[in-house]
């Protein structure tokens, strides 16, 4: 968006058709002028039709031919900070003169603010005002001053709802950038954590920032992140998945390639790592890559107590996960094509019970992992105290009623129970094992134990098969080297993982052993 001379007052907006048949939009363009009030109309021409901006002229108490005017949004800016270290001192002071070196004299010497720009790039001035900043005109000069004034109201530092913990830091991210951004600089005090701004969507002009640790990022993958950033052209980006689906490898896999977190201590651990944070202002949500597989069974807990406890929870995790993508295929598999395998009276049991059903089990299996679903969903977009309390009652009034109806079978809930409370393990993967899950029982519904192992087999080849940023997300080094699996299934004393993995990062010195034969037999 490129601005220069027009008079008219709406923004022409035409369609150019290039080679490649993609539409490109010209808009209308502006320029500055030397005079105060015509750039005080070429303002009101742009802002026309808005009822939030505010217009306020006045001049020198002591020399009426020096005008200003001030240009703010109402509501984003603080007015304390206008009437005190803005209007007041341009009113009351006395040395001033009236020519072309006015400006410079103003911005250096009666602006009280910690931020002020020159700006001549209307795109600049545009966007500055719409997000808090206030215009300075004066007359005899054809730049602009931009002065930080920010007043808008964001949420407190809170511990995130969606990752909470019993031990560690309890701080969380808020929809304010700068704020993130002090959250990690707090905790990263060293000139190597490098910070840089980007501003993407045509109008939203949302700001995105690239946090990295300059000594241990690899520097192809921040070309690389900076290349897929520069392709992105939408009208608005709202959210982190806005980015992610623009930039994540493997755009059609039910499995994630990029991380995303609300917690600064999970950002800080992965900077360490050798990886990248993206911020974007108006989100409590970071990205995070390049992003393993091994990342969804993680957690910031893991690091903040026993290594015995957590490798115990990390490989619960591993086993929740296969249980809820599989118990419920296994089950059809027996009861609908191998009903052999399972000891004569329980098979004798289930099958009286089978009788009276109306439904097969396959299509019974999925209307109940259906309406569990549902459930779950319910509850999560209730109020917290009403959606606990319906996703149980619900839960167990139905399942009840069901089995008395005679529409389902006990088994068969027993079977959705164990699944349901499995997956809830693992949160940051839901979405893909509900998609694996019902593709597992697809399989398993049409050839029984044979498209069980079949689909099992289609989901790990494509699980080796991912990437993220040129990096195999499942095993991202065939070589065997005892430090690159000291983090992995199990979690090793913080003592012994002393190496980074060097997939991530060229400098894989994390800690410095002073007892170097310790080492050697590691």
């Amino acid at each position: 968006m490129i601005f220069n001379n027009v008079n008219t007052k709406s923004l022409k907006r035409k369609n150019i058709n290039g080679d490649n048949g993609k539409e490109k939009v010209a808009k209308q363009k502006f320029s500055l002028t030397n005079s105060l009030s015509k750039n005080i109309n070429l303002f009101k021409s742009i802002f026309s039709n808005d009822d939030t901006i505010r217009f306020r002229e006045f001049q020198n108490s002591k020399d009426c031919s020096i005008k200003f005017c001030i240009i703010f949004y109402d509501g984003l800016v603080n007015n304390g900070i206008i009437d005190e270290f803005i209007i007041k001192p341009l009113i009351l002071s006395e040395n001033m003169k009236n020519d072309e070196s006015l400006i410079d004299i103003v911005m250096n010497q009666f602006i009280h603010s910690n931020r002020v720009q020159k700006l001549n790039d209307m795109n600049k001035i545009i966007e500055s005002v719409t997000y808090g900043e206030t215009l300075l005109i004066l007359e005899n000069t054809n730049y602009i001053l931009t002065i930080d004034t920010k007043g808008f109201v964001l949420r407190g530092i809170t511990e995130p709802d969606a990752e909470k913990i019993l031990y560690g830091p309890r701080e969380g991210f808020s929809e304010g950038i700068m704020i993130n951004l002090s959250l990690i600089r707090r905790r990263l005090r060293t000139n190597e954590l490098k910070m840089k701004f980007k501003t993407l969507g045509e109008s939203s002009r949302t700001a995105i920032c690239i946090c990295y640790m300059e000594n241990i990022v690899k520097d192809y993958i921040i070309e690389e992140i900076e290349k897929r950033l520069d392709k992105i052209r939408v009208d608005g980006v709202l959210d982190t998945n806005y980015v992610t689906e623009y930039i994540r490898d493997a755009k059609y896999s039910p499995f994630p390639t990029i991380g995303c977190t609300e917690r600064p201590d999970n950002v800080v651990g992965k900077l360490l790592e050798g990886r990248v944070a993206l911020f974007m202002d108006g989100t409590p949500m970071v990205i995070t890559l390049p992003y393993l597989f091994i990342e969804n069974f993680q957690s910031s807990e893991d690091y903040y107590m026993d290594p015995f406890y957590n490798t115990i929870s990390r490989i619960l995790r591993m086993i929740s996960f296969l249980m809820t993508i599989t118990i419920p295929s296994f089950f059809i598999s027996v009861i609908s094509f191998h009903p052999e395998m399972l000891p004569a009276p329980l098979m004798i049991n289930i099958a009286s019970e089978r009788k009276i059903l109306p439904l097969p089990a396959a299509l019974e299996a999925f209307a109940m992992l259906a309406i569990f679903d549902i459930l779950r969903e319910t509850g999560v977009r209730m109020p917290s105290s009403i959606g606990q309390a319906l996703s149980i009652v619900g839960a167990l009034v139905i399942g009840q009623a069901a089995v008395a109806a005679k529409l389902v079978s006990a088994p068969m809930i027993i079977v959705v129970a164990i699944t349901g409370i499995t997956s809830l393990v693992i949160p940051k993967i839901n979405s893909s094992i509900v998609v694996t899950r019902f593709f597992l029982l697809a399989m398993s519904s049409l050839m029984g134990f044979y498209g069980l192992v079949c689909g099992l087999m289609v989901t790990l080849i494509h699980v080796l098969n991912l990437k993220t940023f040129g990096i195999p997300q499942f095993m991202p080094d065939c070589k065997i080297d005892l430090q690159n699996f000291k983090d992995v299934l199990i979690r090793k004393p913080l003592l012994k993982m002393f190496k980074r993995q060097k997939y991530l990062t060229e400098n894989i010195t994390r800690l410095e052993i002073v007892d170097t034969k310790e080492n050697v037999n590691e």
